[in-house]
């Protein structure tokens, strides 16, 4: 059998951020009309690959083949005159614009518009992925999967036959994951090219003809996926053999550490999020919600961590009602640490170093602060503590926190945490974006707190993750928990009916 000929070659990339070396020696080639996955760990380089090719940056050293021919391409608009796409894993969009309006905006060589030959375009290419898809309906208004396609038909509007798809399953719902795995077979089949990058192991597995692991910045093996497994492709990627199904003892359940009764609590347009919800999580048990996404599971971990008002009920924490208490003080007098489901917007700064980071919600108490004089000295052997002790990979406790991988700032907000030997610990989302080696350790950390006492809010929108962990599962639907059972009771079935409203036999 004949190999495909290369879409794309690389040969000997690098790329570097002062003395750092994000890309080193990068050499491999993606066959035309093949899913092509980029895998590895939070910060091995991937990212920055795909800048490269794409043009947001200039490599320093090596070359880039495009059809044989080789490119230097320094910024997107050559990546696109060379057929190259990208779909960032935030997207580029203009919510207030319609769909037609977003696809159009920024195309070279546009003197004067021509909307209805735009729409019947869009729809053609629309109607080749199998999707239904209003040219004027405004962005705002669709759903997440569905802004997602529009971004591929942009880059397909500007004929691009390589699709660079970075880390594209991580805003979406679990059905829309699988809407988008048939929409990338029909573009396989189409004979356009896609570059999947991913650290997920299965949609490696079920989407891809080869893979390319990364780590550190370097290439570690290129596999063909016939010839390989989940467990091999994890001991590639983060240089050990990792465990799959963490084993642990049963609870020692004590008093009640978080005590909702009846809250009620609107979203951020003015909408009933939480509809009298009831719960009680005790110390030494870890309770994991359940539930599809957007029935109240941001509203419910917002309004215990008090960074959103409840019109009704009361939450207690360890005994005291927490009306009274804002968020600092229930981290500092009610002993609650809160992990929140947007690291970046919500939980760290992230144009501070690490340092500041560590001690965001405790500078100003001592040790860190005393007479009101910030100690940097204590800050930051504080910080360079706590990355040792949690395994965060970095340059120096003085490197900004925007430059480090999303499993790294993870860990940072963990450590800052759990420092602080919390009572009660609200978890959100906790390994979303996170590598198959970044999971285990968060699930490990979050096991040895509740074995110290803590009591664990678990929300996850990963089914399997919270039957892995879990002591206790509650389900949540439209702002209500409707069903709550022990984790060695639970099956997907019993799950899946609570899931979508539908009551336990």
């Amino acid at each position: 059998m004949t190999a495909a000929p290369a879409r794309l070659t690389l040969e000997g990339i690098v790329k570097r951020f002062g003395t750092f070396r994000a890309n080193d020696n990068v050499s491999l080639k993606i066959a035309k009309g093949s899913i092509h996955a980029i895998l590895g760990e939070n910060g091995a380089g991937k990212s920055t690959l795909m800048n490269v090719i794409y043009g947001l940056y200039e490599q320093d050293g090596g070359r880039i083949l495009s059809n044989g021919k080789e490119v230097r391409i320094t910024d997107p608009r050559e990546a696109m005159a060379l057929g190259i796409g990208m779909v960032h894993q935030h997207f580029k969009q203009v919510n207030t614009m319609s769909v037609v309006e977003n696809v159009v905006l920024g195309l070279p060589g546009r003197q004067i518009l021509n909307l209805d030959e735009d729409r019947r375009r869009i729809k053609e290419l629309a109607d080749e992925l199998g999707s239904e898809i209003d040219p004027d309906q405004p962005m705002w208004t669709l759903p997440i999967g569905t802004q997602q396609r529009v971004e591929i038909l942009k880059m397909l509007y500007r004929d691009a036959d390589l699709l660079i798809l970075d880390e594209p399953t991580s805003v979406l719902t679990p059905t829309e994951i699988k809407a988008f795995f048939v929409l990338l077979e029909k573009l396989r089949e189409s004979g356009r090219t896609i570059l999947l990058i991913t650290h997920k192991l299965d949609e490696v597995m079920d989407l891809a003809d080869r893979v390319t692991v990364m780590r550190l910045g370097r290439v570690e093996a290129e596999l063909e996926i016939a010839n390989t497994t989940p467990r091999e492709l994890a001991r590639v990627m983060v240089g050990r053999d990792v465990v799959f199904d963490i084993q642990h003892a049963p609870p020692k359940v004590g008093d009640p550490v978080l005590e909702l009764d009846e809250i009620t609590a609107v979203d951020d347009r003015g909408i009933g999020a939480l509809h009298g919800l009831s719960l009680t999580v005790r110390g030494g048990e870890i309770l994991g919600i359940v539930g599809i996404d957007g029935n109240g599971q941001g509203e419910l971990a917002e309004a215990i961590a008090g960074l959103r008002s409840i019109s009704q009920g009361r939450i207690a924490i360890c005994g005291q009602d927490a009306s009274g208490f804002d968020p600092s003080e229930r981290k500092s007098v009610l002993k609650m640490g809160y992990v929140p489901e947007d690291r970046q917007k919500v939980g760290l700064d992230l144009d501070s170093d690490i340092a500041f980071n560590m001690v965001l919600r405790s500078f100003r108490a001592p040790p860190f602060s005393k007479y009101g004089w910030i100690d940097f000295k204590k800050i930051r052997a504080h910080a360079v503590d706590l990355a040792e002790r949690y395994d965060i990979r970095m340059q120096s406790v003085s490197q900004r926190v925007r430059d480090l991988s999303g499993g790294n700032q993870q860990k940072i907000i963990l450590a800052r945490e759990i420092e602080d030997n919390p009572k009660l610990l609200v978890v959100a989302q906790p390994t979303k974006g996170l590598d198959v080696g970044a999971i285990e350790f968060v699930q490990r950390t979050l096991l040895a707190q509740r074995d110290q006492g803590t009591g664990v809010l678990y929300i996850s929108s990963e089914l399997e993750e919270l039957l892995l962990v879990a002591d206790r599962l509650a389900v949540i639907f439209k702002g209500r928990i409707i069903g709550d059972m022990p984790a060695s009771e639970a099956t997907s079935e019993k799950l899946g009916l609570l899931m979508t409203g539908r009551e336990l036999a």
